[in-house]
C-alpha cells in the first residue's frame, strides 16, 4: 500500500502542471484470448487521489467492444478498469494522457493452471532474539493467453508452520502492477490459499510471517509445487544445514548465502543469527530482490522489477514540486453509475 500511496503521491502533484484537456474518455475493449473486441464488459473509470480511488462511472462496451465516458476531470491521474469473467484488468491514464481511443486489454479466463506456473521460489530466513522472520518469495509465469482464476481454490497455495499460528502477510503483484495485499485461507494440513487471479505474464507473491526460535533452532518446511527452482538464502552470520541443501554462494553485495532445496519436505538446522533488515527501512520485510543471486544464473528476474521501473517511471516523468503532505487512507467514495 506504501508504494501505491507514494505512486498516487506523484502524480497528483505532477496534476498541478496539467491542463485538464479530456472531454470524454472512449476507447476500446480488446479479447487477447480471442483477438477480437470484448463486447459487454464492464468498464469503470477511476479518480486516483490522496484518498485512494474513487469511482467516476460505469458502462458496458457495446458489440463492438467500444465504451464511452463522458467526464471531464479537473486533471490528475486516472485508471480505466475492465472487468470481464471474473477478473478485473487495469490501464492507467496519467496526468495528459490522451483519453481517446484507449484500448484495454483482457482475457478470456480458466480454473485450471494450463501455462501458468511457478518458475521460482525463495525463502529468506533471519534467526534473531529468540525469534525466526521469514520472507518467501514465489514468481508465477503465464505464458498462455488466458487468465489462471480460481476463486474456489485459490491459485497459490503454501505450507504455514502451525507455530505461525496462521498470520502471515501476502502481498500480490500483477504483470505491470504494484504490490495489493490479499488474505489468506486456511485449508487441511496447515496449507493456506490465495485468491488472486494469474493473468498472462509475470505475478509475484511474497509472503511474510514469524515463528518462534527453538531450541535447538530449527526450521520445517514444505514446498506444495512441483515446478521450478526453490532457494534458501541466509543473512551473514548465519548458516543453514539440512538433507537435500546445497550451498550455491554468496551474494557479494550483501553476502547473503544461498541454498539450493531438492526436498519437497525439509529440515533446516540454523546456526547464528542476522539480518538483512535496515533499522530505518519502512518495508514490513526485507525485499529479496536485493540478494537476487548474481552468484548462480542470469535468467532470473528481479522480484519486482516492473513495479519498481513504473514507479519510478511516474516520479521521473511527472514530478514537479514537493509531494502533498499524505493523508490517512479512507474509503474510496462510491460513484454514480449509468448504462451505456
Amino acid at each position: 500500500m506504501r508504494c501505491i500511496r507514494s505512486a498516487i503521491r506523484s502524480l497528483t502533484v505532477a496534476a498541478l502542471f496539467q491542463p485538464a484537456m479530456w472531454a470524454a474518455v472512449d476507447g476500446v475493449v480488446i479479447n487477447k484470448t480471442s483477438g477480437k473486441p470484448q463486447p459487454n464488459a464492464t468498464v469503470t473509470i477511476y479518480k486516483l487521489g490522496e484518498a485512494g480511488m474513487e469511482s467516476i462511472e460505469t458502462v458496458k462496451s457495446d458489440a463492438q467492444g467500444k465504451f464511452s465516458i463522458e467526464y471531464s476531470p479537473p486533471g490528475g491521474p486516472h485508471l480505466i478498469q475492465a472487468a470481464y469473467d471474473g477478473v478485473t484488468y487495469n490501464k492507467m491514464l496519467p496526468p495528459g494522457t490522451p483519453a481517446s481511443g484507449v484500448a484495454v486489454d483482457v482475457f478470456n479466463a480458466q480454473s485450471k493452471p494450463g501455462d501458468a506456473k511457478i518458475t521460482q521460489h525463495m525463502l529468506l530466513l533471519e534467526p534473531a532474539e529468540g525469534k525466526l522472520i521469514i520472507s518467501e518469495n514465489i514468481i508465477y509465469q503465464n505464458t498462455g493467453n488466458l487468465t489462471y482464476n480460481d476463486p474456489a481454490g485459490g491459485t497459490l497455495k503454501f505450507y504455514l508452520p502451525p507455530e505461525a499460528n496462521g498470520k502471515a502477510k501476502v502481498s500480490v503483484t500483477a504483470p505491470n502492477g504494484m504490490p495489493v495485499e490479499r488474505a489468506a485461507s486456511a485449508r487441511a494440513g496447515n496449507v493456506y490459499s490465495v485468491d488472486f487471479p494469474i493473468k498472462p505474464g509475470e505475478t509475484r507473491f511474497q509472503l511474510n510471517y514469524e515463528v518462534p526460535l527453538p531450541d535447538p533452532p530449527v526450521y520445517r518446511g514444505r514446498i506444495l509445487h512441483k515446478e521450478g527452482l526453490t532457494r534458501l538464502v541466509s543473512p551473514p552470520g548465519v548458516s543453514l544445514k539440512g538433507e537435500g541443501l546445497e550451498e550455491l554462494g554468496r551474494e557479494p553485495q550483501t553476502q547473503a548465502a544461498i541454498y539450493n532445496v531438492t526436498k519437497q519436505d525439509f529440515r533446516i538446522e540454523i546456526e547464528g543469527s542476522g539480518s538483512l533488515r535496515s533499522s530505518s527501512s519502512e518495508q514490513e520485510g526485507p525485499s529479496i530482490q536485493q540478494i537476487l543471486p548474481r552468484v548462480y544464473d542470469r535468467l532470473y528476474l528481479v522480484l519486482g522489477l516492473a513495479a519498481l521501473i513504473l514507479l519510478l517511471g511516474f516520479v521521473l516523468l511527472y514530478r514537479g514540486g514537493a509531494a502533498p503532505r499524505p493523508a490517512g487512507p479512507q474509503p474510496a467514495a462510491a460513484g454514480r453509475k449509468r448504462r451505456a
